[in-house]
């Protein structure tokens, strides 16, 4: 009945069923095992009237204009910049640590002395990983990045993997720059927006084709079948199955749970116009949530109330919580390699996302990562 079975319905599923059904003419039946469409980037209207990314805010930036301009045929967008603070010595200053952030934690003189050798020794408006100032030869320099690795990084790392940074894969570690400038934007991409009827409302867009069946609340794992070398849905073995989900839960855990962080997501409503002076404020050190995102920031509303969301990082226990962040490390990565070599015994099955291939990407990543892969399978 259908060429294909996709399961998951967040970007790499929604992407992947649009481009079978409108480019290649293909039935598809999307098996999704929550009750909406849009995976971790679903949102929806709260009591306050204000648009809450339920797990997690997601704010779009890209520098494809490829993926720019495939998601523009479901969404018109609102520009959007997103700009996040840390709390460091009391004080709320901007993140990726920059010039402005030099300035509001160090006496002008010595900001100036270390803007001056930064401007020396790397190229404006480049970034550079904390860990690699942290091997300077210069004297300032590698105090600066001890200072900048203990107010801002270890504990902040600590708190979201639960592992120093040495035990976790330098590609994470990369993500905690100090910016050589003074833009204050968390992204540098050319295209930064969120759509404007929301992500849930794109997802629907995407999947708004009569060749693509949506099925919700269903369970893939229930109604799988299996043959030598065949992966079958239903008894049936004949459709092609894309499989966006937790890997090592579609092979029944058999070289054990893939390590993941989780995270508890506390909705709070505010009595009050606004709550913070930003999207989002992190907070690296003495608090048990990693940040606060407070969302009229991102979707303004004229609600007298506002609606934030305190992430509070814990460790992932299987089929109970949600696994948000693949841990990389030498370990988990030779264990997540077990079970994609057994999936390539099965000749009909492609693995395709954060959970299937146990890597981190961002949402354009994952958007053009489909747009490659479709063609292929």
């Amino acid at each position: 009945m259908y060429d294909y079975v996709i399961i998951g319905a967040g970007f790499a599923g929604a992407v992947s069923a649009n481009l079978l059904a409108t480019q290649h003419n293909k039935k598809v039946l999307v098996i999704e095992k929550r009750a909406h469409v849009g995976g971790n980037c679903y949102d929806e209207v709260d009591e306050n009237g204000i648009v809450v990314h339920r797990y997690g805010p997601h704010l779009f930036h890209t520098s494809s204009k490829e993926v720019w301009e495939y998601l523009s045929r479901f969404t018109e967008w609102t520009p959007y910049e997103h700009n996040v603070l840390a709390h460091i010595k009391g004080k709320n200053v901007p993140i990726p640590f920059n010039f402005n952030t030099i300035e509001a934690l160090f006496a002008p003189l010595d900001a100036t002395r270390f803007q001056q050798k930064l401007l020396h020794y790397y190229a404006p408006n480049t970034k550079v990983p904390i860990l690699d100032l942290k091997k300077h030869f210069d004297d300032d320099l590698r105090m600066l990045a001890d200072f900048i690795y203990e107010n801002l990084f270890l504990h902040y790392t600590a708190k979201q993997w639960g592992l120093s940074p040495q035990e976790i894969d330098s590609t994470v570690t990369a993500r905690v720059p100090i910016f050589i400038g003074r833009d204050n934007r968390y992204f540098n991409d050319t295209f930064q927006a969120i759509p404007k009827n929301g992500y849930t409302k794109l997802f629907e867009a995407l999947l708004d084709h009569p060749n693509i069946t949506v099925e919700l609340q269903k369970d893939f794992l229930n109604e799988v079948c299996w043959r030598e070398n065949r992966i079958g849905f239903r008894n049936d073995f004949t459709c092609k199955v894309l499989y966006t989900g937790a890997v090592d839960a579609l092979f029944d855990y058999c070289f054990d749970a893939l390590p993941y962080r989780t995270t508890e997501m506390v909705f709070e409503t505010i009595d009050q116009a606004y709550f913070q002076e930003a999207a989002t404020i992190n907070y690296p050190n003495d608090h048990d949530y990693t940040r606060i995102t407070e969302f009229k920031h991102i979707h303004p509303t004229l609600s007298p109330k506002t609606t934030i969301l305190k992430e509070y990082p814990k460790e992932h226990r299987k089929e109970i919580t949600v696994p948000y962040y693949p841990i990389f490390n030498d370990k988990n990565q030779a264990q997540y390699t077990q079970y994609m070599q057994k999936a390539q015994h099965f000749s009909n099955l492609t693995l395709i996302g954060r959970l299937a291939e146990y890597r981190y990407y961002d949402m354009d990543d994952i958007v053009l990562h489909a747009l490659n892969t479709v063609g292929n399978v």
